[in-house]
């Protein structure tokens, strides 16, 4: 029985592979700009929200505390009213600040995710094209 001899590689198929891969990088490299910019943009925009938020929260804290201590030292309707009001704000103002953490928790790991994809993409361009040059002038 004949052993089958492995077929060796053409240059053209080393060539045309080196290029594909060189253009991939390229385009994950684009890519990875763009997605790196609207993140850090998102990223802006959510922390200015979360701490929006927090400040919203600390000053509804603020409210039912002195409304609470008017509604023992005089419990009437309208104190107790007031009371309520600033329970039902404390409890949207926490919700909605809680929907941002998570949103701008997981945007800051997709984000790092990215920048390191970024980094690394922009490596190899840079260690590609130094090895080019270099490749060249012993050509």
């Amino acid at each position: 029985m004949a052993k089958s001899r492995k077929s060796i590689a053409k240059s053209d198929f080393v060539q045309r592979n080196l290029e594909a891969g060189l253009e991939k990088l390229a385009v994950a490299s684009a890519a990875g700009d763009r997605a790196v910019a609207v993140r850090g943009k998102d990223a802006k925009k959510l922390g200015a929200t979360v701490k929006r938020l927090a400040k919203r929260k600390a000053s509804a804290l603020r409210r039912k505390k002195t409304a609470a201590k008017r509604a023992r030292k005089s419990p009437s309707g309208e104190t107790r009213r007031a009371l309520k009001a600033a329970v039902r704000e404390l409890a949207t103002v926490n919700t909605q600040l809680g929907k941002a953490r998570t949103v701008k928790a997981a945007n800051a790991v997709e984000y790092a995710a990215l920048r390191l994809a970024q980094r690394r993409a922009t490596g190899y361009q840079r260690a590609i094209a130094q090895i080019d040059r270099a490749l060249r002038r012993s050509a």
